[in-house]
């Protein structure tokens, strides 16, 4: 009977757990950058800049 190939595992299981941290973060960012918020997570009123 072979032996299973523990690294490979491990090595295989990191990396889909990077990936994983990975689009995590990229949500938040996504999520942050598209809705600005208040305290309350309201929505907070888009302030305009005038030059």
């Amino acid at each position: 009977m072979a032996k299973p190939n523990f690294q490979f595992q491990k090595k295989q299981k990191e990396l889909e757990r990077k990936k994983k941290n990975e689009e995590k973060l990229q949500r938040k960012l996504a999520a942050k950058n598209s809705v600005p918020t208040d305290e309350n997570g309201e929505e907070a009123p888009v302030e305009e800049e005038t030059a």
